[in-house]
């Protein structure tokens, strides 16, 4: 009775009463833990600890009343069983609206868990039961989920009332949407092995899950959260059914989720998002829209019916805009797809107007004047050796200033090597000052400084056709197909002076006018060219390099069409052609050439591949791989990626009989694959370019030799610091031609960005290599290159929100093929595959028009572009951005938008040329 009281609860005036000393000792040994003491005690509303298995009074009391319904649940009266049943759906109700944690009614009823499920067996059918079964749904939320079978929470839903299924709460219908998913890949895999065994398998059998879908669906649509909707559909293969759920409100952020989903789909859910994003486009008459949608299928079906559905004038001269931009050509003489507005629509989907509008830009920016190679070079500013001994009118050296030249003044019209009038009688023409092949280069880059002026350059290009060097005559072939790329017109000047050179003797004419005809048509399917070529491509009497070039012509003007003309008539040539054809670096272009006709037709090619298989071993492996690589070009698919990666990881000894039986030539194919099939996005070419550094470090000669240049082909036109540290590293590479490589894909990599540090590296490299010919050679290159039209163009193959055009995919291909044995090629008489790069050659600009087609000067944000897919509210598309005034120069990665409201642009990416439509609410601030 004298022993002080001993409490370790405080009373009400927050004072505790001290322990006793054997307790406080107890306390401060180390391995006894103390639970009820503990310092990390949950606290009440009023801040006082309370011990872990104590409850406050109103969760005792919410526990109690649970309880208590539960008892009353499994009485025999049905009325009591039915007003315990509501009272305990409203408490669960309440408390799940909004979920943070796990609910305390869902917390205090899972130990009655099972014993409800027992009373719910034991119960007939009816109204009490169906109401039993809603609350066993949602208490199956917090249990485990059994793997074998339906899963608990989803097969009491199916039992319970048919209402309205948002009512319990947002992560309910999270969690069933979840087990939908799961339920129906058991249920098909259950029906596939039905099928096998021979049962009857019934088609009713998801009818359930798919009512269940129709109540989902909607409310997710309803509540923001589109992708979850998306996903769903997905899982149940119904996609098809999303475009009724759809309104003014959600369809933008759907479909931007549609569009981002169909680069991580496989083939053919990819296709199916594409077209559902695109009737939903077109439900809501979003033509510009539904117009890029289209051309990521590459329907021309889609693409014709867009035009048809689009009946305001503005908005078709804009879808016409964007059909120039990605090299589609279709006949718009018809009236039903261009209407009234023919002869305007016509001269935009044609290009007549590119030169002009890549003029003014160049006027606006004050760059007209022609720069020379010395201007580029920088000969001053290179510390220690510079190239000054090596004599100055060599040939190579020559022949480098011609392609800097080009390059740095390509489209401008005039320069001061080839346009300019010579300074005196005696002076001999530039074209004359190179070799032999050399002059047949000298003489199409006047084509590049020309470029899409078809009326003002074929005049001045005329008089090279008519000489008495044939070097010189089949430049000038050539040049007129570099002038009338991206081009199309209407007296078609370009297939009228070619196509009676690609019979002529002389090998070198002939491959001028093949390859002129190849730039000139590039993406542009005409037939005259298929009917001119295929019987080339089989003659068995023309040498390796004019049949590889007559093959990679029809792979470039008929790419990604899967002509079944074209591809019969390559395939019957690589079958009759001899071994040592097929192993020429030439010959092999017939490869490429087959491969661009598959362009991203992914399993279309597989009937394809099968022929080339029966090949001669040493050639199947590379054809194989060159056509896998083509037709899952931006698919980005990992099972290709994987079958490329194995290809790379073999070790192939030279001295082995695998070797000789295989060669190791395909090893460099599969590199360049990856970089293709991981175009799609960024995501996927990140990973593409680490797995770079892999094989860097552990691949075989061949793969070193084409890391390089996938590098260059995953950034091209958009010089990344680490893929420029890297390729720096290999510039200095011990192998000579991985060296090579490494030279030209600097150039690639920063081609018209006027990049100050690519051009620091590319001056110190020409100080380090002096004494090499062919690097320097090379080198000099990759400086025309990194300043490419004074900074104005791109080679980029994405436009438009990485939408992938497929004529500029072919003319990188084309140039990167080659590169893969530059000794056999760049570096000896066929330099001039690098005209191929114009293909792929566009303005990088944003040029805003008025109603009348007249350029429009506004106000922009120009920002580097930041992905909102699937994020909730309205957050900025544009981060970092910089207000200019039209027309600007937009590099890789950024995105521009208006800064005026005085204008609305008809369409949303602003890009290329826009036009732009006064806005009829705009009120002009007043002045105070």
């Amino acid at each position: 009775r004298g022993k002080p009281l001993i409490s370790t609860c405080r009373h009400s005036t927050g004072v505790a009463e001290p322990l006793s000393m054997a307790e406080d000792k107890k306390l401060k040994q180390p391995d006894v833990p103390a639970k009820a003491e503990s310092t990390a005690v949950k606290k009440g509303k009023d801040g006082k600890p309370i011990v872990e298995d104590e409850l406050s009074e109103e969760d005792a009391e919410l526990k109690n009343n649970l309880e208590m319904l539960v008892e009353r649940v499994k009485e025999s009266n049905l009325g009591v069983q039915n007003t315990a049943l509501e009272a305990l759906r409203k408490e669960i109700r309440t408390s799940t609206s909004s979920m943070t944690s796990v609910p305390k009614p869902l917390k205090f009823l899972r130990p009655h868990y099972d014993g409800l499920k027992e009373v719910f067996g034991r119960w007939p059918s009816g109204a009490n039961k169906t109401l039993l079964a809603d609350v066993i749904s949602l208490l199956a939320m917090t249990m485990s989920k059994p793997s074998d079978e339906t899963p608990e929470s989803l097969k009491y839903r199916l039992l319970g009332s048919a209402e309205e299924i948002g009512s319990w709460g947002h992560e309910y219908v999270r969690n069933l949407a979840g087990e939908i998913g799961s339920d129906y890949q058991r249920r098909q895999a259950l029906a596939s092995s039905a099928a096998k065994e021979g049962k009857d398998v019934s088609k009713d059998d998801m009818a359930d899950l798919l009512g269940l879908v129709e109540q989902i669906v909607p409310f997710h649509m309803l509540n923001n959260a589109e992708p979850e909707a998306v996903d769903l559909l997905l899982e149940v293969e119904s996609l098809s059914s999303l475009a009724a759920h759809c309104d003014a409100n959600n369809y933008s952020r759907t479909c931007q989720y549609l569009l981002s989903c169909s680069a991580y789909l496989p083939e053919p859910e990819d296709s199916q998002c594409l077209e559902v994003a695109y009737e939903i486009y077109l439900n809501m008459k979003k033509y510009p829209e539904a117009m890029r949608v289209a051309l990521r299928l590459s329907c021309i079906a889609t693409i014709e019916r867009t035009l048809v559905k689009c009946k305001d004038k503005l908005e078709k001269r804009q879808l016409a805009f964007m059909l120039a931009r990605q090299g589609v050509v279709m006949n718009l003489e018809d009236p039903t797809l261009v209407g009234e507005d023919q002869e305007v629509v016509q001269e935009i989907a044609t290009n007549s107007k590119l030169s002009e509008h890549y003029l003014a830009l160049a006027r606006d920016l004050d760059v007209m004047e022609a720069k020379t190679p010395e201007d580029i070079y920088k000969s001053h500013l290179v510390e220690g050796r510079t190239p000054s001994n090596t004599a100055t009118d060599s040939a190579r050296h020559n022949l480098a200033t011609t392609f800097v030249n080009a390059f740095v003044n390509a489209g401008f019209g005039h320069d001061k090597l080839m346009t300019a009038a010579p300074e005196s009688s005696t002076e001999v023409s530039w074209i004359f000052k190179n070799k032999e092949h050399g002059k047949m280069s000298a003489t199409a880059s006047l084509g590049m400084v020309l470029m899409w002026d078809v009326e003002g350059g074929l005049p001045q290009i005329d008089k090279y056709l008519y000489s008495t060097d044939n070097h010189v005559v089949a430049g000038a072939l050539l040049s007129v197909g570099v002038l009338n790329t991206w081009v199309r017109n209407e007296c078609d000047p370009a297939y009228a002076l070619l196509y009676d050179s690609v019979s002529k003797e002389n090998a070198a004419v002939r491959i001028g006018a093949i390859q002129g005809l190849g730039l000139a048509y590039a993406g542009t399917a005409k037939e005259d060219v298929a009917e001119l070529l295929c019987p080339l491509v089989c003659d068995e009497a023309n040498n390796a390099d004019v049949f590889g070039f007559a093959a990679l012509t029809l792979g470039l003007v008929f790419v990604g069409t899967a002509h079944p003309g074209c591809t019969e008539a390559i395939c019957q040539a690589l079958l009759a052609r001899p071994e040592a054809d097929l192993e020429n670096p030439l010959g092999r272009l017939a490869f490429l050439g087959l491969g661009l006709l598959f362009l991203k037709k992914q399993a279309a090619v597989e009937a394809t591949v099968e022929i080339i298989k029966t090949l001669n071993p040493k050639v199947a492996m590379y054809a194989q791989l060159v056509l896998e690589s083509c037709a899952y070009c931006g698919s980005g698919n990992v099972l290709k990626v994987q079958q490329f990666l194995s290809a790379c990881s073999e070790h192939i000894d030279k001295e082995s009989d695998e070797y000789n039986t295989h060669g190791d030539s395909h090893q460099g194919v599969a590199v360049m694959g990856i970089a293709l099939v991981a175009l799609a996005e960024e995501l996927g070419a990140e990973m593409a370019v680490r797995t770079m550094e892999h094989l860097l470090q552990y691949g075989e000669p061949a793969i070193r030799r084409a890391v390089p240049l996938a590098l260059a082909l995953l950034s091209v036109s958009d010089p990344k610091l680490t893929v420029c540290d890297t390729l720096g590293r290999l510039s200095h590479d011990a192998d000579e031609e991985v060296a090579m490589a490494a030279v030209l894909s600097l150039g690639l990599v920063s081609a018209g960005t006027n990049n100050a540090r690519v051009a620091s590296q590319l001056r110190q490299l020409s100080s380090y290599y002096y004494k090499e010919p062919s690097l320097l050679f090379l080198l000099r290159v990759a400086q025309g290159l990194t300043h490419m039209g004074k900074g104005l163009l791109t080679l980029n193959p994405h436009h438009s929100d990485r939408l992938l055009s497929p004529t500029a995919v072919a003319g990188l291909l084309a140039t990167m093929f080659c590169c893969l044995d530059m000794k056999a090629t760049v570096l000896a008489k066929y330099h001039h595959v690098l005209f191929y790069l114009t293909a792929a050659m566009q303005p990088r600009m944003l040029m805003t028009l008025d109603e009348d087609m007249r350029p429009l000067p506004v106000s922009v944000r120009v920002g580097q572009a930041v992905d909102v897919v699937g994020q909730a509210g309205r957050p900025k598309t544009i981060t970092g951005f910089q207000t200019h005034t039209t027309p600007v120069l937009l590099a890789t990665g950024d995105r521009a938008e208006l800064a005026t409201e005085q204008y609305i642009a008809v369409t949303p990416i602003l890009e290329g040329c826009i036009i732009l439509k006064p806005n009829p609410d705009y009120i002009a601030p007043t002045a105070a």
